[in-house]
């Protein structure tokens, strides 16, 4: 199965050398533009469901990746991406089963708020700034 271009008007991928949670982002982003590109054209429900099954690989890549014995993530948090994984791989089923392009519009939710969860990084506090004293005699 050929995908078809991306419609990102970024368009690129990322460089292996990236910074994994860059390429992370970059995969959830994609996977939703694809999504809602599919949705605008819903009477293509070829197109529709290549997008929801592509989707779908990159979320078994995700859980496949918390189960692997050297994942660095802390165990509450990777029970609650795999909670999440969950529920993505039980609406993508009934995507499939039932295809509707408003159904897409959780999983591109999902992928959106994800990608911009990975893309944030803690930013150091700013310093503080002194006001000037009152030099009034």
């Amino acid at each position: 199965m050929s995908l078809p271009p991306s419609p990102s008007p970024h368009g690129a991928t990322p460089v292996a050398s990236a910074d994994p949670r860059q390429i992370e982002s970059w995969a959830l982003t994609e996977t939703a533009l694809r999504m809602s590109a599919a949705q605008k054209t819903p009477g293509d429900e070829a197109a529709l469901l290549q997008a929801v099954r592509l989707n779908w690989r990159l979320w078994t890549i995700f859980q496949a990746s918390l189960f692997e014995p050297d994942c660095p993530l802390p165990v509450d948090l990777r029970d609650n991406i795999l909670s999440l994984c969950g529920f993505v791989d039980k609406h993508t089923a009934s995507v499939i089963n039932d295809p509707a392009p408003d159904k897409l519009d959780i999983l591109i939710s999902i992928n959106r708020e994800l990608a911009g969860g990975l893309m944030t990084t803690a930013a150091p506090p700013a310093p503080a700034t002194l006001e000037p004293e009152n030099t009034r005699a």
